[in-house]
């Protein structure tokens, strides 16, 4: 048994090596970052959404995504030293590590309640502090280290944002409708204070024992350890989202749109400071008295190694909406979106550049003839003007055609010369001299057209609808004519693949999949596992298929679309275009300016750590099993999705769940150890178990 552990370990540790869908846009991550913190002048740690967690060891300079072992949103970081550390987040989450960020591990709460702020006094005594609007505050205690939480005596009726602790006794925290509290005897009793504001306050920070400030939609002061409470700023202009002092003078203020305020004489006055950024700051951390980080909105990243006179930004890319993506090799791909957004890679996506497009209009789809030539369509519903862009030099210029006709969607071409462009109102568009001159075609429709696709030069297919009601429409003449096909379903259609001349795909809202097997004629639902719109389908081979749709959903088949399984995509964005470059190499974009790729097929069990597999969500039992295990979660809601698979990735048995108890029959599965994954639209969890 024991050459058995070192083998899974081993395997584990393989896994890990393997991210599943990386962030390339904005990088080093486009999830929002809600705090930072640095254990020495080099190491330092940002945590965010959907539990994205960020090392550096270079001052900022570069940035390593850490597996957190959890989906939740992450509100707080905290280092006791140079490898002990503790993150706190949504739904009672406490998670901590003892070598400097490599692995970390869920740790028991005792809440569900969301925990905004950590503090520590020392290496073994802890606060957090959360609670929810409708339930009130809570402030919860440790003094192991974290390996047990006590919540302090409750009554607590206002929302917790922020914990702060001047020395082992006396500490305050902030929250919702202006509270403040104080304890004298270290968390044992907590005293209200009188703030004089109704504003949510969202940190706290003393320099003193005596001289402390709280800031939210506001600014306050106390001299006297919380007793009275003076306004500092109440100009209305911005929110503050955190406050840090080097010395008893010098202060920085942090918040919406990018707003830095710095004072050098204790709060009597601020000035305004360029951040070179107007996402939302959210959290600043001086190292020393020069040298700051500030983090927000979209992974935004700043430094000052001048006392805040300056601000650099280390993180980058746009944040635009971005609709589709295309490759033209292994290398070389192209991403549109809003405000004509067009980014191209020539590395295979480590690097992305934004090209200039000649247009303001929202751009929906990308699609390159060859290397050099490529057309990407768009418009305005506003003003029913449609947008055609061609480049014949792999974007370096692009033309821009504008036609008063209606919003563009979908572009798709045959050969060099012949190609279809889709839109509102039932638009069909056509060309045969490769754009020069596009004529429109009647497709007997005025519902919605989101995409088109044809599997040979005659033979295509768009989809779309109007309203509840999803349409297919078909031509075997090359678009001289367009016939309706009986698709049995009322949901509209965002997207269509063929995998060869019979086989296809369609999925819309509510996440419905649909596939026919004779080109078209009947057409079958397929069960997606998910209630989210799904935007977007490629198939890579006829069993291989992936589906993008809202918050981060992204699903994979290996069977031809028989069972569709999530993936972790690092994400709550929508997503809404897939494609591959070969079975392996994949790219998603989505809002924010999202751009994933995976150099795996987005195997689910990649990047797990220990920290994970032992999630709180899920119990399983027995464990070893060696006929049947029952698989636990209350946390997990019902209608979610089961699936087991093995070390290579490969699912062994999926099932949708009705109740928080499911007990598989594991008796005719090979001996070895078994990945479990449970999930719902908006949680996840995942464990393993052991045959024998």
């Amino acid at each position: 048994m024991k050459k058995f552990y070192i083998l899974l370990m081993a395997t584990l540790a393989l896994n890990v090596a393997n991210a599943q869908w990386t962030w390339q846009n904005p990088f080093p991550t486009g999830n929002g970052l809600s705090s930072v913190c640095f254990t020495d002048a080099n190491a330092g740690y940002a945590v965010g959404g959907y539990g994205t967690i960020l090392k550096t060891n270079d001052g900022g300079i570069t940035w390593t995504a850490l597996s957190s072992g959890t989906t939740t949103y992450l509100r707080s970081v905290y280092f006791t030293n140079v490898n002990s550390g503790y993150a706190v987040g949504d739904a009672g989450t406490i998670l901590k590590t003892s070598n400097g960020g490599t692995t970390w591990t869920a740790l028991s709460s005792g809440t569900t309640l969301g925990l905004s702020s950590v503090y520590f006094t020392d290496a073994n005594t802890g606060y957090t502090v959360g609670g929810s609007y409708s339930v009130g505050g809570i402030i919860l205690k440790t003094i192991n280290g974290g390996t047990t939480w006590t919540s302090l005596p409750g009554g607590i009726s206002n929302l917790l944002s922020s914990v702060f602790f001047t020395d082992a006794n006396i500490g305050y925290a902030v929250g919702n409708n202006g509270s403040i509290l104080k304890t004298s005897d270290g968390g044992t009793t907590w005293t209200a204070q009188s703030s004089g504001t109704s504003n949510l306050l969202s940190s706290v920070f003393f320099t003193d024992a005596n001289t402390g400030y709280a800031v939210g939609g506001i600014i306050l002061k106390t001299i006297n350890g919380g007793t009275t409470w003076t306004t500092l700023w109440n100009e209305g202009t911005s929110f503050f989202s955190s406050i840090h002092f080097t010395d008893a003078n010098t202060g920085y203020v942090i918040g919406t749109f990018g707003t830095i305020l710095k004072t050098n004489d204790a709060g009597a006055t601020w000035s305004s400071i360029s951040s070179g950024t107007k996402n939302n700051l959210i959290s600043v951390y001086f190292a020393d008295a020069n040298t700051a980080y500030a983090v927000g909105g979209f992974g935004t990243i700043l430094k000052t190694n001048d006392g805040g006179t300056t601000w650099t930004v280390l993180s980058g890319g746009i944040t635009n909406c971005l609709y589709s993506v295309y490759f033209t090799d292994a290398n070389t791909g192209y991403a549109v979106g809003d405000f004509g957004s067009i980014l191209k890679t020539s590395d295979g996506g480590t690097t992305w550049t934004v090209l200039l497009s000649g247009t303001t209009y929202h751009l929906y789809s990308v699609y390159f003839t060859d290397a050099n030539t490529g057309y990407a369509v768009g418009g305005d519903n506003n003003y029913f003007i449609g947008k055609i862009l061609k480049t014949v030099d792999g974007g370096t210029s692009w033309t821009v055609q504008s036609i008063e006709s209606n919003n563009f969607t979908s572009v798709f071409f045959t050969d060099d010369n012949t190609g279809y462009v889709v839109g509102s109102n039932g638009t069909i568009l056509k060309t045969i001299n490769a754009g020069v001159i596009w004529s429109a075609l009647s497709s007997g429709t005025t519902d919605w057209l989101n995409s088109v696709y044809f599997t040979d030069a005659s033979t295509g297919y768009t989809v779309g609808g109007f309203g509840f009601n999803g349409i297919i429409l078909k031509t075997i003449n090359g678009g001289t004519t367009w016939n309706s096909l009986s698709i049995g379903t009322t949901t509209l259609l965002s997207s269509i693949h063929f995998t060869d001349a019979n086989t296809g795909y369609a999925v819309g809202y509510k996440g419905t999949i649909i596939k026919t097997s004779d080109a078209g004629t009947t057409w079958s639902a397929l069960s997606s596992g998910t209630t989210n719109s799904l935007k977007s389908v490629y198939f890579t081979d006829a069993n291989k298929g992936y589906a993008v749709a809202d918050v981060g959903t992204i699903l994979k088949t290996s069977n031809g679309g028989t069972t569709w399984t999530s993936q972790f995509s690092g994400t709550t964005y929508d997503l809404y275009s897939v494609c591959f470059t070969d079975n392996n190499i994949g790219y998603v974009v989505g809002s924010n300016g999202t751009i994933l790729k995976t150099t795996n097929g987005g195997g689910w069990n990649a990047g797990i750590n220990e920290s994970y597999l032992t999630s709180k969500l899920l119990r399983i039992y027995p464990n070893p099993s060696f006929d049947k295990v029952t698989i636990e979660s209350s946390a997990i809601p019902i209608k979610s999705q089961l699936s087991i698979s093995n070390l290579k990735g490969q699912e062994i048995i999926t099932r949708q769940i009705t109740q928080p108890n499911t007990t598989i029959d594991v008796s005719t599965l090979p001996n070895g150890v078994y990945f479990v994954r449970l999930k719902s639209d908006k949680t996840m969890a995942i464990g393993k178990f052991i045959k024998q």
